[in-house]
């Protein structure tokens, strides 16, 4: 049975501002990632961003002290989107990114997520995708590859990294869908403190296997981790959990078409990356698919 669907009295007003700020937060996100991977290994550097992460929770959930899930299945199903979502996803993302594919591969994969949603929420979620909805889907789609093939190089070389990006496009899309058919309104604070122990418990042990572990301490590595801690981990994700558990998965998802032109907007005004001519048609197609995904019917 399909839960109903909440009213709009439950939607909390300052979520109007939330897709703006999300996309900002999340594509900036990249650029202090790239940061970041300069100074430690992949998945020690996620696990140190987890650790972190909870770090910082611990205190303020032990002054706040706010309302648990009332069910052992309300737990359950916060643990599930944090294994999906910060064990799974990042994981395989960076994973993918160590085994040799390139960044602009990865994004290329994992930017079709939603079209994924689109195809699977009627059954899952009890949504309806509209022909317009899905013009805007196959836009945004579109545009966003043009951006990646026109900034990034595509290399499919390596099959086991491309079963890495392929498997962080399904865990991105499952624990969307989970969000949607079974996220409950919890405090962010106990919400993100399960999901970040469930991601931590997941790549402490990946990075010990699988890596040396190297970290250079170094103030850019301090600064790309707090930007990752504080903007991406906990606000950013929260944003992401609370479009999704009061709106539509297939709107929500189609913001990460614009991912890719906002991260190479950002890259261009901090690092002084280029823009190459043929980004920017991929641009406007991008932001007109997500124009008709995103507009509501009267």
């Amino acid at each position: 049975m399909i839960p109903p669907t909440r009213s709009a009295s439950a939607v909390p007003a300052w979520l109007k501002a939330a897709p703006a700020l999300f996309l900002l937060l999340w594509s900036s996100g990249f650029v202090f990632l790239k940061l970041g991977l300069a100074y430690a290994d992949p998945l020690t550097f996620l696990a140190l961003r987890y650790a972190c992460v909870v770090a910082l929770l611990v205190l303020p959930w032990l002054w706040v002290r706010p309302a648990l899930p009332a069910t052992w299945a309300a737990w359950g199903h916060l643990a599930m989107v944090g294994l999906l979502l910060q064990a799974g996803y990042f994981s395989f993302t960076y994973l993918s990114l160590k085994y040799g594919l390139s960044s602009g591969a990865v994004a290329l994969i994992t930017s079709q997520q939603p079209i994924l949603v689109g195809l699977l929420a009627p059954a899952i979620a009890g949504e309806r995708v509209g022909r317009v909805r899905w013009i805007g889907l196959l836009l945004g789609a579109s545009g966003a590859a043009m951006v990646i093939v026109a900034t990034s190089s595509i290399d499919l070389s390596s099959r086991l990294a491309l079963l890495f990006a392929v498997l962080a496009l399904l865990v991105m899309t499952a624990g969307t869908l989970w969000e949607k058919r079974f996220g409950r309104d919890t405090h962010p604070l106990t919400a993100n403190l399960v999901q970040y122990g469930v991601g931590l418990a997941v790549t402490a042990p990946l990075a010990w296997w699988l890596e040396p572990m190297r970290v250079q301490w170094t103030p850019a590595l301090f600064g790309s981790l707090t930007y990752l801690v504080v903007a991406n981990s906990i606000v950013a994700m929260t944003l992401l959990l609370a479009m999704v558990r009061h709106g539509e998965a297939s709107r929500v998802s189609a913001l990460f078409f614009l991912v890719p032109p906002t991260t190479a907007l950002i890259a261009w005004a901090v690092l002084g990356e280029t823009i190459p001519l043929a980004a920017w048609p991929g641009m406007a197609i991008a932001a007109a698919g997500l124009y008709l995904v995103m507009r509501r019917r009267a």
